[in-house]
């Protein structure tokens, strides 16, 4: 692991002008939970190193009726967790969190890092991307901000939209309309404490009849170079009816839009199948949950991850 100089930035303005002191070799690190790996890897090798962990601005999460919900980028994953906002209104991503690695992490990992590391298998990106999340950024010169969809915000693993210096500082989602279900599952051979083989999150609006598709939004994770939005499958249910032969439909299509590799995780063909699998489970359970309201926490946690099988 290289040596590098540490500094600590107190304000967002104080971070980007410490960025412009000391640029290009600068890196931002909050929970520093990949950090430590990649630079022992010898993959990060920053000269100077600028922790933002304690800017009060980035740590602020709100929910209204009116903007949704609201994320500093500091927010940690032990949050999302445990937000009941989260948990009633996003219970995707509430599933998600608690899918991600052990408490220890979870406390100390962010929603930021977690999206600016831009790893396919990020847990807690199919379901933001299920959920319409936009990333706000701040830029070092003049502090110049600007609003990026999720699903244009990954150029690449582990490569963003975001240019030297650039900081992410919050993201934001709308909030669901009523009638919405939503879940996340993620296969992996250990559970959470292992990275995801696959990750499917799915979020589904029925329409007043409760049995037509208003809207429907399906994000895949570890199948692709980047976390993706399965639009073709979305397609097949969107203004709709819902049948069993429909959400069959959307869970094939949802396994052809996938493009994973051979790894120690799992081979391609087998996780196709899973994404055709877990697309169906998700769909079916948040139709379900459109349907009669909003499942039980707890039972969105256990379905949330399924080791091998």
């Amino acid at each position: 692991m290289a040596r590098f100089e540490y500094l600590e930035a107190h304000t967002v303005r104080q971070a980007l002008s410490m960025y412009r002191r000391h640029a290009p070799n600068v890196r931002y690190v909050a929970g520093s939970t990949d950090f430590l790996i990649r630079s022992r890897m010898g993959n990060w090798n920053p000269e100077y190193v600028v922790n933002i962990q304690h800017i009060p601005a980035l740590q602020r999460t709100s929910f209204s009726r009116r903007n949704g919900l609201r994320l500093g980028a500091l927010t940690t994953v032990q949050t999302l967790q445990d937000h009941e906002s989260v948990q009633t209104h996003y219970p995707a991503l509430a599933a998600a969190a608690a899918s991600f690695a052990g408490v220890q992490v979870r406390n100390l990992a962010t929603v930021g890092g977690n999206i600016c590391n831009a790893s396919p298998a990020g847990d807690t990106l199919p379901a933001l991307l299920a959920f319409n999340a936009q990333c706000l950024s701040t830029g070092p010169e003049q502090g110049e901000q600007r609003s990026t969809a999720l699903d244009e915000f990954f150029t690449g693993p582990g490569r963003t939209v975001l240019e030297p210096g650039e900081l992410l500082t919050e993201i934001r989602l709308p909030r669901p309309e009523p009638n919405t279900g939503s879940l996340y599952i993620k296969h992996s051979p250990r559970g959470a404490m292992d990275i995801a083989t696959v990750g499917v999150a799915s979020a589904v609006t029925l329409a007043a009849d409760r049995r037509t598709c208003k809207d429907v939004r399906i994000g895949l994770g570890a199948v692709a170079p980047t976390p993706i939005r399965a639009y073709a499958a979305e397609g097949i249910l969107r203004g709709n009816e819902i049948t069993p032969e429909s959400l069959a439909a959307c869970a094939e299509e949802a396994r052809n839009t996938a493009s994973p590799i051979d790894d120690v995780r799992g081979s391609a063909v087998y996780r196709k199948e899973i994404v055709g699998v877990l697309t169906l489970r998700t769909l079916e359970r948040a139709v379900e949950m459109a349907r009669d309201g909003t499942m039980a926490f707890e039972t969105q946690r256990r379905l949330a991850v399924q080791a091998a099988f």
